[in-house]
This record gives structure tokens, C-alpha cells and sequence, in this order.
């Protein structure tokens, strides 16, 4: 290469370096742009991060409501279980001497009397959610919903695995069973 030739490729170095680097340097007003565009975009990744924080930390809470809320219908509905299983043998107690009385044809105001007292003691603790469990004789047995006392010979043979007599009748608070109907059975 000559002098000549040499020293022209070092003037187009030269001019494309510098063209090259003030393609990427940028002027003070550039990089005060560019720098604003970073703190905004920072804000805004900053605010979506607190958004995020604050609908997790909603949610949290509306759910905390909800099961507080929920938690609290049950204690009030399994409060009173305690109270209803004490008064279960009460009411069974009424109703065996209510069928005594009917064999008694003498005392018909004695059995006004105790029908009286069963019926209210009866509607009050129906009020506050207890109710039967209907279980009739002929019906199949099932041990998730009654409690076999006792397994007998069948009389017929379509009642074999069926309901013969019910013992006690079962109750339930709300959905809660809180006593198995007790029933015997035919083999």
C-alpha cells in the first residue's frame, strides 16, 4: 500500500469511528430521557408490585372474613349440640310414657297433660334447628344412617336386610346427625 492509500483508509476509519460513536452517544437532553423512561418504567413496575401486594392482601382478607363468618354459624349451630344430646332422653322418656298412658284408659287428662308438655318441649328444640330422623319398619338398612342394635329372623323373607322395629329415632342439628336412629334388623 502506498502513503496515499494508507493515509485514506485511516481518514475513513477515523470518520467512521466517530460517526459510530455519535450514534451512540447521546447529548444530555438524550440521556435525560432516557433515564426518565427508566424511572418511570421502574414506578410502574414498582406500582404493579404494590398492586399485586394489596389484591393478594384483599383477598386474604375477604377469605378471613368468610371463614371467620362461617366458623361462626357452626359454633353457634354445634353450641347448642351439647344441650340437644342432654334433652334427647328426655324426649324419649316422654314419648315411652305417652305410650303407656294410651294403654291406660283411666287417665286421659294425665295424657293431655304430657302431650302438652311433649309437644312444647318438642317444637322448642325444633325451632333451634333439631329434627327427626324418619326411619319406618320395611325400610332397608343402611350403616352409614342407622345403628343395628341387633340382627333377628327375618318373619318374612322380603324383610331380610330390612328395617323390623326402630328402638330409638335419630336426630340431627342442622346436617349434623347427632344421633343414629337404633333399629333391629332381619336376617
Amino acid at each position: 500500500m502506498s502513503k496515499k492509500t494508507k493515509r485514506e483508509a485511516d481518514i475513513e476509519e477515523e470518520v467512521n469511528t466517530t460517526s459510530n460513536q455519535s450514534d451512540t452517544t447521546t447529548t444530555p437532553e438524550e440521556a435525560e430521557v432516557v433515564e426518565q423512561l427508566s424511572v418511570e418504567d421502574q414506578l410502574t413496575v414498582d406500582l404493579q408490585q404494590e398492586k399485586d401486594k394489596f389484591l393478594r392482601l384483599f383477598a386474604e382478607f375477604e377469605n378471613y372474613k368468610k371463614r371467620t363468618s362461617r366458623e361462626r354459624v357452626e359454633l353457634f349451630q354445634t353450641a347448642s349440640k351439647d344441650v340437644m344430646v342432654s334433652m334427647l332422653p328426655i324426649l324419649d322418656d316422654f314419648e315411652r310414657a305417652l305410650l303407656h298412658i294410651d294403654e291406660d284408659k283411666e287417665a286421659e287428662e294425665l295424657r293431655k297433660g304430657v302431650l302438652l308438655i311433649y309437644n312444647k318441649l318438642l317444637n322448642a328444640l325444633q325451632q333451634k334447628g333439631l329434627a327427626t330422623i324418619e326411619v319406618r319398619a320395611g325400610d332397608t338398612f343402611n350403616a352409614d344412617h342407622h345403628e343395628a342394635i341387633t340382627q333377628i329372623p327375618a318373619p318374612k323373607a322380603d324383610l331380610k336386610g330390612k328395617i323390623i322395629d326402630v328402638i330409638e329415632k335419630g336426630y340431627k342439628l342442622g346436617e349434623t346427625v347427632i344421633r343414629f336412629p337404633k333399629v333391629i334388623i332381619g336376617q
